[in-house]
């Protein structure tokens, strides 16, 4: 069978072969990601809703119990068995358990980009055990067992005998949402976090504002917004707002990474904070437009320094995202008084200088403020002095390996993008190009290939909002979500991964979220709009 290529095991007999086939084919369309170490087995067990539980093991008792495992268990039981809840039930006497035991007992804290994240999911007679080493690799394992499990054609349910060992290739598997072109409504966000959980994505990188719209309402410059969102009450994500996404990314274990992009993209940021924006001239004159953030003034590094200090202390997230990408020079240009600073400083007419003196007084106030700043690759190219430098996002198309070595070579870490632009609109039976990516496939030795951190999925918003957001989004971003997650090796065949995909993507319908079809067919539950 087409599935059969990560399994290694010898039949006995040609109708014990034949039984294996049947069974590893229909099981092994049902995880996604693929896990690392997957062995499954013909031999199944029914599970009843009014019959299974979740259990505690080690560190984890009463004393100790766990918001994160307790909300998950309520979630998981409500995703096995629909149309159920998990506090309704009195347990008959055969009872199937999965038993989950954690080696550190983490689950006050948030998710980080060191996070752990394997586990082990053994299913077994009558019962499952998951070990992860933290919280968050247990919360993987449960979204695994949860794909393991499906129903017979008399509505039963059922899950094999299976081992099952797992681990990300990549550290960071990220989506990046843009809520400046289009606002978002926090449902919407909230809604792309549960299908990140089911693809086993861990960073929301929230791309905040921009150049059209100030959605965030700054504690401390209210006027950002007031003056700088579409509408300052319903097109913005208050501070309350954002406490919720925080909080219903880490019961996910998903990280959420801020992004305030200067110097450009800021022509939102200059209505609510005069004087912040370089006034463009025509000839000796003011032209009444405003260019990139002015980086010849001490009022524009105080400024960053609050409003910095206020993000830094909103955001739990050790990282944070300073852009500093797509900076255009002809204002700067045009500006007789940034041109007087240039001669001062010795920069000449070389204004991606004056960029690399504002990047670099930007990236001292993150580092002041204990946050690791990650930009887009921009900044690295037009920049000399590139030791200041922690994390460098690729974008642009072209040669983008060729790019990433060039970063890998300079000693810093990468996150990779260039290949996973999915709001350009395009066929939906074009995933292929976002799973046949290969991100490592570089000259460079193993510390330099360990320096790529993983990967981001960009849903830019010129063409996207809550209307088109989820089907330009999923079954997709999936595809890129097990080049990050699983081994290369044993995901390198497209025909291979197209009926599992499938699979889930009708799994993603049962859950509720709008993935567009990969092709002609149907699924066993339509998706029903909720």
């Amino acid at each position: 069978g087409k599935n059969l290529h990560i399994f290694d095991f010898q039949a006995s007999s040609k109708s014990y072969f034949g039984m294996m086939v049947h069974a590893i084919s229909q099981r092994t369309k049902c995880v996604w990601p693929l896990p690392q170490i997957f062995i499954p087995s013909p031999e199944r067990y029914q599970l009843k809703p009014q019959s299974f539980s979740f259990g505690y093991r080690r560190y984890l008792d009463t004393k100790h119990s766990c918001s994160v495992l307790d909300a998950a268990f309520k979630r998981y039981f409500s995703i096995l068995f629909p149309g159920y809840s998990y506090d309704e039930w009195v347990f008959e006497n055969e009872v199937f358990t999965l038993t989950i035991s954690l080696d550190r007992h983490d689950c006050e804290g948030y998710p980080n980009q060191d996070s752990s994240e394997r586990y082990k999911l053994s299913v077994f007679a009558g019962q499952a055990s998951l070990n992860a080493e933290t919280v968050w690799g247990s919360l993987r394992g449960l979204e695994t067992f949860s794909q393991l499990v499906y129903q017979d054609d008399l509505g039963s349910y059922y899950i094999n005998k299976t081992e099952i060992e797992d681990y990300p290739q990549f550290n960071y598997r990220g989506i990046l949402l843009d809520t400046s072109r289009h606002y978002l409504p926090v449902q919407a966000i909230l809604k792309t976090l549960d299908a990140m959980a089911y693809s086993k994505f861990n960073v929301f990188h929230w791309h905040l504002v921009d150049d059209p719209s100030f959605p965030y309402q700054s504690h401390k410059f209210p006027d950002l917004s007031n003056k700088g969102a579409f509408h300052p009450v319903t097109h913005v994500y208050t501070q309350s707002d954002v406490r919720r996404v925080i909080s219903y990314a880490r019961m996910r274990g998903i990280r959420v990474l801020p992004e305030f992009d200067s110097p450009g993209h800021t022509k939102s940021w200059g209505k609510g904070q005069s004087e912040l924006l370089t006034p463009c001239y025509r000839g000796a004159t003011p032209s009444g437009t405003f260019g990139p953030v002015n980086p010849t003034l001490p009022s524009t590094y105080q400024f960053m320094l609050s409003l910095l200090k206020e993000v830094a202390s909103v955001f739990p997230d050790p990282y944070i995202h300073l852009g500093g990408d797509e900076v255009d020079f002809s204002c700067w240009r045009s500006n007789p008084y940034i041109r007087a600073f240039m001669h001062k400083m010795g920069f000449g007419l070389d204004f991606s200088k004056l960029e690399a003196f504002y990047i670099e007084k930007i990236v001292n106030i993150t580092s002041i403020l204990r946050k690791t700043s990650i930009v887009w690759q921009d900044v690295f190219d037009y920049h000399e002095r590139r030791k200041f430098l922690s994390v460098v996002e690729v974008w642009k198309q072209g040669c983008y390996l060729c790019e990433v070595r060039r970063v890998v070579k300079a000693g810093l870490r990468v996150i990779l993008a260039s290949p996973w632009y999915l709001d350009q609109p395009g066929p939906t039976h074009n995933w292929a190009r976002y799973y046949n990516v290969w991100p490592l496939a570089f000259k460079g030795t193993e510390k330099q290939k360990s320096l790529v951190i993983g990967g981001e999925v960009c849903m830019w918003g010129e063409y996207v909002d809550a209307t088109n957001l989820s089907p330009r989004l999923w079954p997709r971003a999936s595809a890129a979500a097990e080049r990050l997650w699983s081994n290369e090796r044993q995901t390198s065949c497209v025909e291979r991964a197209f009926p599992r995909l499938q699979e889930f993507r009708c799994k993603l319908l049962r859950r509720g979220i709008q993935a567009e079809p990969l092709y002609v067919g149907h699924c066993k539950h339509e998706y029903q709009s909720v």
